[in-house]
């Protein structure tokens, strides 16, 4: 200890307690102190604000800011508050010493009252004064030293003033620096350009230079309690000002602080080289960066005897101090490094495989990747192909399976070993997949034609086909739908995309992408900045997503120095469930500075008690454990705060403040002892434990006494909070995503988005049921989604659900529960279904729409065989739930069939950029660059007519006369106009093959259904195909026959043409473009005059034939019960089918669960 420092706390012992006085003298001066021309005061200085502890005006702080402000020895100080009230009369308890400063302590106040904020200034000599001064005493004798051996103490002495008239000039108490004895003498290397070496060796002293220090913490907030350290050892802590300071350092410019913080990134400052007898550090930390994956590792294919590399990424502040890896969940004891690398591979090694990084702010755990081994001699790939089954057309029914379907094969999806080098990667140079490797063209036998298809007849191992992912969508308002126009999207604190006028977003998902985390940002300030996780096809193509927006709530005025309370929650009939109390002067500019003055306070509060708000709830509500667990949480209420100035916007952050969560509100007991305040990082998406929460009796106001959960924190970069549990009791849900109604493993949809809301627990306990605690979305693969559930194995009804289905902003139809349940169609047998309470939204009300579920989550039991088959999965049984075969149990949801048919020669799942296979034929013939051409026909009858594309190769030597597809789609009566319609057919678009060697001008025949005659052709597009030659013979009045065009016409053509990497993206842009009739716009009504290519005009249709979709509904290749069949017809009349109607085309938009149907006006 420095003598400096010994004077300090001397001089702060000898003080007094004041409570009447607004001027202070040294002890030894007279009762009455009269100021003359040889004395004047300083300045005045506030260095600190009564947050926290309380106001401490210390001379030793004011001269770390004004040094050469105040003199050596002050002969009084005068004390008031920044509002001009001397300190006499606050009737404050304050404490003052003119050689020490000034404090007062919110503790000594009256109840319910916290010390102002107070202004000093000192008396000092002035330079050429010329005093009469007191006598001194005798010094005392010298204090023992105190220092050991090697070190460096203080020694003081005192003396008295022997005057009672006049005051002593100089200092009462002085002290110099002591020695320790020697130390026993070792030999030491260590050479000191500057001071000499310390007793331990390990740095240099200089015992005449004191290093004086400010520490801010994350925020510019205070950092009181700091640590520094030099070399590991620790000098000192920071005070409640976050000062600092330290003697016996020298400033030689290698002397390396470091500080740390609680909650905070360490961090190093140098001492600066200096002369001068004292330095200067200033230092502002920042949060420490939870750990988090950045890539995991990538699955394998091996053969017995190779070798394999997984790695993983993991980044965070402090960075990974250990890496584990683990083999089927057991711990490989030898493995330590961030790469995990198998050599010379056996088949029990085969498995799953997952790395576990830690530091001193936790853990994390990467997803397992999968190492997947073949024997020697094993083949890399089943050579015979699965079972998949195409519908074929109308008229080509097959008497050979009594069906409309074809057997056309499909190659199993999954990784082989293939060509591989001789280098250990953690990701293969080249990705081989099981693939299609030979192919055969068969001739189905149809009605007055033959029709071509390409069946597998072998698989093999081959390169995959390269594919992106993209996800695009909409943000929107979660009350009224308003777009967010011209907003930002960031990722990982980057820009890197903005939403177009209508809300509209398209982002590329970048390679290696682990979660996908954006954060939507409105540059109007009407919205709260919203961060999503959004789930997306890893094997490539986009997934769509409607973000939902909650609208900033509108600021209210408060001052910064009074205490404010914020109530949160505005459901109607309830109490608040959140308070947030402010104290007075907790608010704090970006650099540190305490703000004084009115604040602009916007505080927006998701209440989950409202089920209309859950699709507006951010991130994915997950946690990292402490074992490095991703885990679910489970909400009582986000809250997002903004501060700013109301003089000039200025953002503030806020310290010390108090949140108080109604403890009436926690429906399950249990959950009141694990309630903890939790901070969402925007970057990854995961929420952080900003602190726990305690249980106090508090009296609000007037109001009963009540029981609050009460706790602390602070507001500073982060401004989105949580209050919310951790929820151990967890399952899977199975669903699947159909085509159509017949639920054929075929025609299972890939890239829907589907969603689970978390209900709060109603039977058994006592509860709102309209609160929720948790949503989640999935996104469907091959074999469905597993959705994350809270769940209960005692009570079924404990939890319950509500499961939603969205494909590309059109919400799907899940399965009727009405008039009875029926097992076959819901996917699930009884009795387990009778248990989960299966019931689609509409089972009470039929006005309500009917494209959502709810089931109580009924977690399986042990010992019930039938309840060990889906749908519901117990947590630790994922891998069972996504590889459970078709057989086993599981939701449906089908897309509300419209009426189009597509048939491709060479089968493509436009949902599965993997199942493009490169043939001449192939419909689409460039995998990630997709065209999609509609061509609008008018339709001059009363009827509604289906109208056929036949698309044939028309240029190319390789496909000329041959079939590349069919398209059949029905045309939509005009809104205005009873005897008008129209229809927008799709084409197969000329342009290069897959070999890209040369283009194809597509041969295609439009050809309306029913006895019509051509009547218009647009002069326009007529114009292009005769300057574009060959040209088309069009002898057939009954049809329009034309050689595609290569370039992308417009609407002034009755052309619609988009490319897009996703190919029913760009079906979507296209067909919104040809509805509303324009090169720019989109529409989801059809506008039957505007952008039309042709026209005809047919009559009424032979009551003899029937209709292309009559005929196929009453195939009979699939049984489907009279239930199902009810509810097809009874959704074709409220789309405006059945017997030609007017049909709206209005697609469904997504909407909470229990919304009404929007009716369409057909009058």
């Amino acid at each position: 200890m420095s003598s400096w420092t010994l004077l300090l706390v001397l001089g702060v012992t000898a003080a007094s307690v004041v409570t009447t006085q607004g001027e202070w003298r040294r002890p030894s001066s007279p009762d009455v102190y009269h100021v003359d021309d040889n004395y004047e005061w300083t300045t005045w200085f506030n260095v600190d604000h009564p947050g926290g502890r309380g106001d401490y005006e210390q001379l030793d702080a004011i001269r770390f800011y004004y040094r050469t402000k105040v003199c050596e020895n002050p002969r009084a100080l005068e004390a008031r508050t920044t509002d001009w009230i001397p300190a006499r009369e606050t009737g404050e308890k304050v404490h003052a010493d003119p050689t020490v400063g000034f404090w007062c302590l919110n503790e000594e106040q009256d109840p319910g009252r916290n010390c102002s904020n107070y202004a000093v200034r000192f008396l000092c000599p002035k330079d050429n004064s010329v005093t009469i001064q007191g006598s001194w005493g005798p010094w005392s004798d010298w204090s023992p030293c105190p220092a050991l051996c090697g070190q460096v103490g203080a020694q003081v002495h005192s003396r008295k003033c022997q005057s009672t008239s006049v005051p002593c000039s100089g200092s009462k108490v002085e002290g110099r620096a002591c020695n320790g004895p020697e130390c026993p003498r070792t030999e030491c290397s260590l050479q000191c350009v500057m001071g000499r070496v310390n007793a331990e060796c390990d740095a240099c002293m200089c015992e005449e230079h004191t290093v004086l220090g400010s520490v801010r913490g994350a925020g510019g907030l205070t950092a009181v309690g700091a640590a520094i350290l030099r070399l590991g050892k620790l000098l000192t802590i920071t005070d409640h000002n976050g000062h600092f300071r330290i003697p016996g350092i020298c400033p030689d410019g290698n002397t390396t602080l470091m500080i740390s913080m609680q909650g905070h990134a360490a961090l190093s400052a140098v001492v600066p080289h200096s002369a001068e007898r004292t330095s200067v550090v200033s230092v502002q930390l920042k949060r420490a960066e939870k750990l988090h994956v950045l890539s995991s590792p990538d699955s394998k294919v091996r053969r017995e005897g190779q070798s394999a590399a997984f790695c993983c990424k993991v980044a965070g502040t402090p960075q990974p101090e250990k890496y584990q890896w683990f083999h089927n969940n057991k711990l490989l004891e030898t493995q330590s490094d961030s790469t995990l690398v198998l050599r010379d591979l056996r088949l029990e090694q085969a498995g799953e495989y997952y790395c576990r990084a830690s530091s001193a702010s936790g853990a994390i755990k990467s997803k397992p990747a999968t190492l997947t081994l073949k024997g020697k001699d094993e083949p890399l790939c089943n050579p015979n192909p699965d079972s998949h089954l195409i519908r074929l057309p109308h008229d080509c029914y097959q008497n050979s399976t009594d069906s409309f379907y074809y057997n056309v094969g499909k190659c199993p999806v999954g990784a082989c070993v293939g060509q591989l080098d001789n280098g250990i990667r953690c990701k293969d140079s080249v990705s081989y997949c099981c693939g299609v490797t030979k192919m055969e063209e068969r001739q189905l036998t149809c009605q007055g034609y033959q029709l071509p298809t390409m069946v597998v007849t072998e698989c093999g191992c081959q390169t995959c086909v390269d594919t992106k992912a993209f996800v695009y969508g909409r943000a929107i308002a979660a009350d009224n739908g308003e777009p967010m126009r011209f907003g930002h999207i960031f990722m990982n604190g980057v820009r890197i995309s903005r939403t177009g006028y209508k809300g509209t977003f398209s982002i590329q998902v970048p390679p290696e992408t682990e979660r996908l985390v954006l954060t939507f940002v409105d540059n109007m300030q009407k919205f709260v900045n919203t961060t999503k996780v959004l789930p997306f096809n890893t094997k490539g193509g986009a997934v769509y997503h409607e973000i939902k927006l909650l609208r900033k709530k509108a600021p209210v005025t408060i001052s910064s120095t009074e205490t404010n309370t914020l109530d949160l929650g505005e459901v109607e009939g309830e109490e608040p469930m959140v308070q947030i109390q402010i104290p007075p002067n907790s608010f704090y500019t970006q650099n540190g500075e305490v703000f004084v003055g009115n604040v602009k306070s916007s505080v927006t509060f998701l209440d989950p008690r409202d089920i209309s708000t859950a699709a507006a709830a951010q991130s994915d509500l997950n946690f990292v454990g402490d074992e490095g667990d991703t885990l679910p949480l489970r909400t009582y209420g986000m809250f997002s705060v903004d501060f700013s100035s109301e003089e000039n916007n200025e953002p503030l952050n806020a310290g010390e403040v108090k949140v108080f969560l109604d403890s009436a509100q926690v429906k399950m007991s249990e959950h009141l002892d694990t309630m903890k305040l939790w901070s969402l990082n925007p970057d990854t998406g995961l929420w952080e434990e900003e602190g726990s929460l305690q249980t106090e009796k508090k009296k609000r106001g007037k109001r009963e006494e009540r029981t609050f959960l009460i706790g602390n924190m602070e507001i500073r970069e982060r401004r989105l909070f949580n209050l919310d549990v951790p929820e151990n009791r967890r399952c899977y849900v199975k669903v699947r995503a159909f085509r159509s109604e017949r639920f054929m493993p075929s025609e299972q949809v890939e890239g829907v988005v589907v969603s689970l809301i978390n209900m709060e627990p109603s039977a058994g306990f006592s509860s709102n049921p309209r609160a929720w605690g948790r949503f989640d979305s999935v996104v469907t693969g091959s074999n469905g989604a597993c959705l994350p559930a809270f769940c209960d194995e005692q009570k079924a009804d404990a939890y319950s659900a509500y499961v939603m289905a969205n494909l590309g902003g059109e919400e799907l139809e899940a399965v009727s529960s009405t008039p009875k349940l029926n097992p076959n169609l819901i996917g699930v047998p009884q009795p387990y279904l009778g248990k989960l309470n299966y019931r689609r939204t509409d089972h009470e009300n039929p006005k309500v729409k009917t494209t959502a579920f709810s089931i109580n989550v009924a977690k399986p039991s042990a010992n019930t065989a039938e309840e060990s088959n889906g749908p519901v999965y117990a947590f630790e049984n994922l891998k069972q739930c996504e590889e459970a075969p078709f057989s086993a149990a599981h939701f449906r949801f089908s897309r509300v069939e419209g009426d189009r048919y597509d048939y491709n020669t060479v089968p493509f799942n436009e949902d599965d950029p993997m199942s493009w296979t490169e043939d001449y034929l192939s419909w689409w013939p460039k995998p990630m660059e997709y065209r999609a051409c509609y061509i609008k026909v008018k339709i001059n009858s009363p009827h509604e007519i289906n109208v056929r594309s036949r698309n044939m190769g028309g240029t190319h030597p390789k496909t000329v006369g041959q079939l590349y597809g069919l398209r059949d789609t029905r045309s939509i009566r005009d809104m205005d106009q009873a005897s008008v319609s129209a229809v927008c057919l799709e084409f197969k678009c000329s342009g290069m093959l897959y070999d890209q060697d040369r283009v194809d001008r597509t041969l295609v025949k439009v050809i309306p259904q029913g006895s019509c005659k051509r009547d218009h052709v647009n002069s326009i597009l007529q114009e292009y195909l005769v300057n574009h030659l060959p040209l088309a013979v069009n002898n057939d009045t009954n049809e329009f026959t034309m050689l595609a065009p290569l370039d992308p016409l417009g609407h002034n053509y009755g052309i619609y043409t988009v490319t897009d990497q996703d190919p029913r993206t760009a079906k979507e842009i296209a067909l919104g473009r040809c509805f509303d009739g324009s090169s720019d716009g989109t529409s989801r009504v059809m506008k039957s005059n505007e952008g039309v290519a042709l026209s005809f005009i047919c009559g009424d249709r032979e009551a003899t034939q029937p209709s292309v979709f009559q005929t196929m509904q009453r195939s009979q290749g699939i049984v489907t019960s009279a239930a199902r069949s009810e509810t097809r017809q009874t959704r074709r009349r409220q789309r405006g089918g059945g017997a030609n109607p007017p049909r709206s085309s209005r697609r469904r938009s997504t909407r909470d669960p229990l919304g009404k149907r929007t009716k369409t006006n057909t009058n």
